[in-house]
């Protein structure tokens, strides 16, 4: 069998070679007029702007931390090898967040001038510049993890040495995703918010209008946040799931002794789904005046199922009939419906949250009724529904654990994780199709396209808040997964060095300790991050504000505006004073507020996840990290539960009253007293939704990650 890892890079070539194959497709579709060209390289130089910066700060983390990484693990039975995994894990994790972003942007133009023939080309070019994601993340992640693995096993004998140097790839990958995923949320929602407020609220005019100067920033937002910062975090979830399943599986016995099969098996699953995932990409499609939402769940499902096939095939032609583990036996069908167990709980979590956040559902309609009495309103249903929605993943969540863990024990909780993100190049590129509709809108609204144009961009935007928000789902329930298969492979780890069993009992005074600072972290992180965007956020109302009064251009503009409903024709004097004001908007200051305001802010919400297991591992020692974990999990998973579906129900429940909603026979639309109601609704889920939310998945598996790195380091602390 160890011949066949060397397909495991091989498989990553292919991935990568197929997302070069359709990013040149992309580059050969039609790209507009000039001014949707010179909109685009607005926002294409904007979003490489802030990585750059963005890039140049991490740089500096990745050295320091790889220099304590090499000299820590310096001593006898270590290696200093950790800290080039922690490297090539950030490299890869940053490349992947790049190279999406880069062709993210190339596609949201071209996605415009696409909707101006229909909305299946439409759909067909945003749908490939999210499967140029998809397919980096998942190529990048094996190509590391696979040679990596190669590399070692030829330079350590002891396969636990190999999985502990191993581990590094999994904290480089998860660092980034953490600092990605957090500088690209404050980046885009403070960007969105004085759009949203200033643009939308105060002065009647759309976001993505040409005469708001925060709308180049919010759409180069989109990139940053909800492309690069989204890749990042579902490579980690993916690189995670992928490091636990092998740790775990370094320590399973067959006839009494190691086997090596159980180690390679989630890798080579891995590297199968990359074939899955390219298939999955060939179902997506629409006819004209189609449903989106079927084009995109017939290539989600219908790849799904054949994961399912796949891995049935590759499970029990692999591992051994039988196995032992923590001195029970298991079989290998019983890790195949553990991986099901995985990919269904996914699915099903997708299912609730779609309920939860889609378009015309239920708990989205009960707050576009209850926007009729303003907005106070408003945010109590979005709150609600946030809360209520956290029961049924939960539940979820909990059945995937008790069966995983009956059929496989503890290796198939890690392998039900791989499971739910088997198919993650398909999975992100339905997610990261969403973003690119979204500029695709705001590009067709700032070059002043025809009315049908955009109103097929927001059926693409509408479809994509659904998408990114099972998305979420996903990475939120692999994420507790994870997490457990992380801390179980931590726990393991302690084990082995002390000879003796770990024991997290919380009649332990440090265990219930490290649980109840575990529990308020999450707390913690999210008032970080959601005072992050509301500082930013403040500095670009004033300055949107500031030019409205300042530019005279601007405020003629403005004025004149408010004399045309949305469909009227203008005088052919007051078209003069709007065309004056064309271009007069300052841009690049609202750029450069969200890209200071994002280096700045993200520094600290990222310390705290790095370093609190490490100041309580070595201060308390291994059990009161144990609860540390197990409090973050357990709080983090339904905190970003709750606030990864409150903010996609209000999104959508705002885009429906822009659409035009009747509520007890009243016609309700742009400009009325319950669209501003739904707009700060969407507001306030923005941060929810895109920074903190998200963010929180990341947090819980990045420090069960750190408390794996450190566990032969604290180990022996408090005997």
């Amino acid at each position: 069998m160890s011949d066949m890892m060397i397909w495991v890079p091989v498989m990553g070539i292919v991935a990568l070679v197929y997302s070069f194959w359709r990013t040149g497709w992309i580059n050969k579709q039609d790209e507009g007029s000039e001014k949707m060209m010179t909109i685009g390289k607005h926002i294409s130089d904007g979003a490489m702007a802030f990585l750059k910066a963005e890039y140049r700060v991490l740089a500096i983390f990745i050295v320091a931390v790889a220099v304590l990484l090499a000299i820590a693990n310096s001593g006898e039975g270590k290696s200093s090898l950790v800290a080039v995994s922690f490297i090539v894990g950030a490299l890869a994790s940053g490349l992947a967040g790049f190279l999406g972003m880069r062709v993210a942007t190339k596609a949201n133009y071209r996605t415009a001038q696409a909707a101006r023939s229909g909305l299946a080309k439409a759909l067909n070019v945003a749908f490939a510049g999210g499967s140029v994601m998809g397919l980096s993340v998942v190529g990048l992640g094996v190509i590391g993890l696979g040679g990596l693995f190669l590399i070692y096993r030829e330079i350590f004998t002891d396969l636990s040495m190999v999985m502990s140097v191993l581990s590094g790839f999994s904290l480089g990958a998860s660092s980034i995703a953490l600092f990605a995923r957090v500088g690209g949320g404050i980046y885009t929602k403070a960007a969105d918010v004085g759009a949203d407020l200033v643009g939308k609220v105060e002065a009647g005019i759309p976001e993505d209008h040409p005469l708001n100067p925060a709308t180049i920033a919010d759409n180069v937002g989109d990139n940053v946040g909800d492309v690069a910062g989204m890749g990042a975090d579902l490579f980690e979830s993916y690189v995670g799931s992928i490091v636990g399943s092998m740790v775990l599986g370094a320590t399973i016995l067959v006839s009494g002794a190691l086997a090596p099969e159980f180690v390679f098996l989630p890798l080579l699953i891995a590297a199968a789904g990359i074939l899955v995932s390219i298939s999955g990409t060939f179902m997506v499609s629409v006819k004209e005046g189609g449903d989106p939402q079927k084009g995109l769940n017939i290539g989600e499902f219908g790849s799904s199922a054949i994961m399912v096939v796949v891995m049935f095939f590759m499970i029990t032609q692999m591992l051994p009939a039988t196995f032992t583990l923590g001195g029970v036996n298991y079989s290998n069908y019983g890790v195949f419906w553990a991986t099901t167990i995985g990919l269904l709980a996914g699915l099903g979590i997708g299912f609730i949250t779609e309920h939860y956040t889609g378009t015309n559902s239920s708990p989205v309609n009960a707050i576009v009724n209850q926007s009729q009495t303003g907005a106070a309103t408003n945010l109590i249903a979005g709150l609600g529904v946030g809360m209520q929605s956290t029961a049924i993943p939960v539940l979820i969540i909990a059945a995937s654990i008790m069966g995983a863990f009956h059929f496989a024990g503890l290796y198939g909780i890690a392998m039900a994780a791989l499971g739910m993100l088997a198919n993650t190049g398909m999975q992100l590129a339905v997610d990261a199709y969403g973003p690119i509709s979204d500029n695709a809108g705001g590009i067709a609204e700032m070059a002043q396209l025809p009315a049908e144009v955009r109103k097929r961009t927001d059926k693409l935007d509408a479809v994509g808040n659904t998408t990114a928000a099972i998305g979420k789902g996903f990475a939120i329930g692999s994420a507790a997964l994870t997490a457990l298969a992380l801390f179980a492979a931590f726990r393991t780890t302690v084990e082995s060095i002390r000879g003796e069993a770990l024991s997290i009992n919380i009649t332990d005074a440090s265990v219930m300790a490290g649980l109840f600072v575990g529990g308020m972290l999450p707390f913690l992180f999210s008032s970080m991050a959601m005072g992050a965007v509301g500082r930013a956020a403040m500095a670009m109302i004033e300055e949107v504000r500031r030019q409205f009064k300042t530019i005279p251009e601007l405020a003629a503009a403005l004025t004149v505006m408010k004399k045309y409903e949305e469909d009227q024709k203008m005088s052919a004097e007051d078209q003069k004073i709007f065309d004056a004001a064309d271009g007069k908007a300052e841009y690049g200051k609202c750029v450069t507020i969200s890209t200071e305001a994002a280096i700045k802010e993200m520094m600290l919400p990222g310390l705290l996840a790095i370093l609190t297991p490490v100041v309580v591992g070595y201060i308390f020692g291994a059990e009161a990290l144990g609860g540390l974990l197990a409090g973050v999990t357990v709080t983090g998973v339904l905190m970003a539960i709750f606030q990864s579906n409150a903010g996609g129900a209000w999104d959508n429940a705002k885009k429906m009253v822009e659409d035009g909603v009747e509520i007890n026979g009243i016609k309700y639309g742009k400009g009325s007293d319950v669209h501003k109601a739904a707009v700060v609704g969407d507001t306030v889920g923005d941060p929810f939704k895109d920074t903190s939310g998200p963010s929180l998945n990341i947090l819980i598996k990045l420090m069960s990650v750190v408390s794996l790195v450190i566990a032969p380091l604290i180990a022996t602390i408090g005997l």
